[in-house]
């Protein structure tokens, strides 16, 4: 007389069950990407395609993603108008301008406080970490009086280093960290071959801190780029406005210009997307290895 096991019996219902509960798992986690990938996605498309519309159609019931009556009007009037134009300008002139002063300063800073240990190094640090806590919006009065005293209110030079202020220190904590991952025989190796300190940094550690580098100046860009109540407060004329203040000027007292709103969002967001999709393994890799301390 033979008896079952009954271990042996069940083993391939559980195993069905285990499956069943894996397929359901990775089920739920592709329709909460899907979802979200939808929530984030949609107005941008939504943005994308109201940039080719008439105003009148915008709000147009029931709503139409893909128009019948596709249009280059609004891109046309950005590219015409010398004053739209300026924005652009503008914006680019301060955000690399602040991109490549920031990574100065940052790679200097950093490497004196990765490789060199000087009296108030700790309280620096300090100050550094408190800036980045402080909300921009509570300096916004202080920072209009400092910069109408030194007589730099509606200049680039006043907004460059207005944004420096804000740039700085997240880029110095980065660069420091990315510069704490080197191994410090780097540095003695280039002393022995009759390098200084300063010729170490921009020949040996800079080289092969282009991934922290990259990170740091795509992060500042963006700032800078996107900046909108320092630029508001701090400039006057139309010829000194940047992108965020021209799309903003296009909401007029009694009509709103969406269409061209759109467009000008849209050429807005494609310097900070080119950037981050042609750099994004570095960024990635960047941010990374910054957070890592030895």
């Amino acid at each position: 007389m033979t008896t079952s096991n009954p271990t042996v019996t069940h083993l391939p219902a559980r195993r069905n069950t285990v499956r069943t509960n894996r397929t359901l798992q990775k089920v739920g986690v592709w329709v909460s990407l899907l979802l979200g990938a939808a929530f984030a996605g949609l107005p941008i498309l939504w943005m994308v395609s109201s940039s080719f519309k008439d105003n009148s159609e915008i709000f147009a019931w029931p709503p139409k993603l893909i128009t019948e009556n596709f249009s280059f009007a609004a891109y046309t009037s950005v590219f015409t108008d010398p004053v739209k134009v300026r924005f652009f300008v503008n914006s680019y002139v301060i955000a690399i301008t602040v991109t490549v002063l920031t990574l100065v300063v940052a790679i200097l800073a950093a490497y004196a406080f990765s490789r060199f240990e000087f009296r108030g190094k700790a309280l620096v640090n300090v100050v550094i970490v408190g800036i980045q806590a402080v909300p921009p919006i509570t300096l916004l009065i202080p920072y209009f009086g400092l910069i109408v005293a030194l007589r730099l209110y509606n200049t680039y030079q006043g907004l460059v280093l207005t944004y420096m202020v804000f740039t700085l220190p997240y880029a110095i904590v980065m660069m420091t960290g990315y510069f704490n991952t080197l191994p410090r025989e780097l540095d003695e190796a280039a002393r022995v071959d009759g390098t200084s300190s300063f010729g170490a940094l921009w020949r040996i550690l800079v080289p092969i801190s282009m991934p922290g580098i990259v990170s740091v100046a795509v992060y500042t860009f963006m700032i800078a780029w996107n900046e909108y109540l320092f630029a508001l407060t701090l400039t006057r004329t139309d010829n000194m406005r940047t992108v965020p203040i021209g799309i903003q000027l296009l909401m007029g007292q009694h009509s709103y210009e969406w269409s061209e709103m759109m467009a000008m969002s849209v050429l807005g967001s494609i310097p900070v997307l080119v950037l981050f999709v042609f750099f994004q393994k570095f960024f990635i890799g960047g941010m990374t290895a910054g957070a890592v301390k030895n």
